[in-house]
């Protein structure tokens, strides 16, 4: 049950930080919000693990597992996922992301051992189902900009094994033995920025950056905002969720973030809901219930 409800919280997080950072990178860009949140990230969780006083007792062997499951879903998996919305759009991007719950759970069967009983799988089908139903019925505004791209179907796809993977990896490290969330995700979010700070620099894509969140404070504040909400509390309570469960039910409940976006895009950004974003919501929800119960 701690796996399930984290991996619910999780979501809920997600949602919160897509809106935030969605009007940052409007702000600021891409490559900027994509370096500076991981900064604040493990800005805050050094803060957290100073001051909690939480022991790095890790061993080598789980400190790579995180560093490999940081870069293969934080690095790659989010360079596929932001390349695809350029080409296909958030709508199209996030119905095939709902395909990574079906790739963990394969992954998590042929890697781990981990076994979903039928309950489970039903579960999951009939999340995704609800998934589909939402984001199918999403409109892009402008609804002519994005078209079917066979390419950023493939960045979408391949954004979800990226995802899956890096799952996988932190899980690899959770078996090792016990570790604290907040230290897990500080070694993941870590290695992700090494990985993306020399690139993005050498690249000079990431020039001047207190400059540019000087000139746009409210970029920087949407910025700060999700970063506390999403890489500080949200990847760690989705490392708990898996420590606790299995990875197949964690990323599924995890998938549900287009459905608890549907009440914050009413809200935020005033959007109708038709009747069939509703139902798919109702069903998504029916489908998590399965999973906690499964």
């Amino acid at each position: 049950m701690i796996g399930e409800l984290s991996a619910l919280i999780t979501a809920v997080l997600w949602s919160g930080t897509s809106i935030a950072f969605s009007e940052a990178s409007i702000r600021v860009g891409t490559t900027y919000l994509n370096i500076t949140r991981m900064f604040f990230a493990v800005l805050f969780l050094s803060i957290t693990i100073i001051i909690a006083g939480i022991p790095l007792n890790l061993s080598f062997h789980q400190i790579q597992n995180l560093f490999i499951s940081g870069i293969i879903g934080l690095v790659i998996g989010d360079q596929f996922l932001f390349s695809s919305y350029r080409l296909i759009g958030a709508r199209l991007g996030m119905l095939v992301m709902s395909s990574a719950p079906a790739i963990a759970a394969m992954l998590a069967y042929f890697l781990l051992g981990e076994k979903l009983s039928a309950l489970g799988i039903i579960g999951i089908i009939v999340t995704i189902l609800g998934i589909a139903l939402v984001v199918l019925q999403r409109h892009e505004v402008p609804t002519s900009k994005y078209k079917v791209d066979y390419l950023g179907l493939f960045y979408a796809f391949m954004g979800s094994v990226g995802q899956a993977a890096g799952l996988i990896f932190a899980k690899f490290a959770f078996n090792d033995g016990d570790i604290n969330g907040f230290v897990a995700t500080f070694f993941r979010v870590f290695s992700a920025l090494i990985v993306l700070l020399p690139i993005a620099y050498l690249s000079k894509r990431f020039s001047h950056p207190i400059r540019k969140f000087k000139e746009n404070k409210k970029g920087l504040v949407f910025t700060l905002v999700g970063s506390f909400i999403g890489p500080y509390l949200g990847i760690t309570f989705s490392l708990i969720a898996i420590s606790h469960t299995k990875v197949g039910i964690a990323s599924t409940i995890m998938a549900t973030v287009p459905i608890l976006m549907l009440p914050l895009v009413r809200f935020y950004y005033k959007e109708k809901l038709s009747w069939i974003s509703i139902l798919g919501a109702f069903v998504a929800v029916l489908g998590t219930g399965l999973l906690f119960l499964a």
